[in-house]
């Protein structure tokens, strides 16, 4: 009998796929089916978040999450995975239910807890879009990054009692471009449990097309981080690809010292180029800034 490893509320047809592919090959080689690790645990389930738009009108909404373990894993520290943030309307609508498919399974194996949040104004949760950081020329980075914070408090919260296995005093946080940017303004609120952020390809308003390596309000983005680094008591990483067609190799040099100048305890990585476009690292070249992932973990204490 084959079955699979997960139960979802919200079908993702990919997820599904693979591990039915998985399942057929184990029909097939009954040896190596043996010898291969068990599936992860994949779940998805509702949060319910309460916070307010630009304009300070309520917002409530079903924030959809996804969730991965090991089977079997006892008291796993956790890892919260936060997503960027594309830039039009209708982009953001086409996001489903975010999923990390090659990131979430590498690191339910390293022995966490997986979380996933999809953001109110992003996918299947829908919603207005509370992240909004205002035009290329006026941009306030830190009214749609305290967002995220707020919905990240709140999931955090709430996993803690739905979850009370998970070890909730040791975590960290991972985002990719935006949410590179809100796991740092995580870090500068300091939540509870958070042991440490990382960073990768973090910035916001670029445009590889029509304005690569000059991002929307950069200095404005260099304040922002400043007040970050300045609040923040946990230690970062910060990883950037060479050739990344958002934000170049000068911006990100300039944020992370006016992140560290401020205060802040963080390390800079530069991985290698890839491909046409570095932005996109974090999930087309795992094997690029997972060595970083390790070392930074290992020197807090977790997997």
């Amino acid at each position: 009998m084959c079955r699979i490893g997960f139960r979802s509320i919200f079908p993702s047809r990919a997820r599904v796929f693979r591990a039915l592919c998985i399942c057929a090959a184990g029909l097939a080689a009954p040896a190596a089916r043996a010898a291969a690790a068990p599936l992860p645990v994949l779940r998805q389930l509702r949060v319910e978040v309460a916070l307010r738009d630009s304009s300070g009108q309520p917002v409530r909404r079903a924030m959809a999450v996804t969730v991965e373990h090991a089977p079997g894993a006892t008291h796993p520290p956790f890892v919260l995975l936060l997503h960027g943030r594309p830039a039009g309307v209708s982009a953001r609508r086409r996001m489903g239910l975010v999923q990390f498919p090659a990131a979430q399974d590498w690191l339910a194996g390293l022995g966490y807890f997986v979380v996933v949040p999809t953001r109110v104004g992003y996918g299947i949760t829908g919603g207005p879009d509370v992240e909004a950081t205002g035009p290329c020329g006026d941009k306030d980075f830190a009214r749609g990054m305290a967002a995220v914070v707020t919905q990240t408090r709140q999931l955090l919260h709430s996993l803690q009692a739905r979850y009370p296995a998970v070890d909730w005093s040791r975590g960290l946080v991972l985002g990719d471009s935006t949410g590179g940017i809100a796991a740092l303004a995580v870090a500068a609120a300091r939540l509870p449990g958070v042991r440490g952020v990382i960073d990768i390809s973090a910035g916001d308003g670029g445009d590889s097309v029509h304005h690569p390596y000059q991002p929307c309000g950069a200095w404005r983005m260099a304040r922002t981080l400043g007040a970050y680094g300045r609040r923040a008591r946990v230690p970062a990483l910060w990883m950037y690809s060479r050739n990344d067609g958002f934000w170049g190799r000068v911006w990100p040099r300039r944020w992370f010292d006016a992140y560290v100048d401020a205060g802040g305890s963080a390390r800079f990585v530069e991985l290698p180029a890839d491909k046409n476009n570095g932005h996109f690292i974090f999930t087309r070249n795992l094997p690029d800034w997972q060595p970083g992932f390790i070392a930074f973990a290992a020197g807090l204490g977790l997997p």
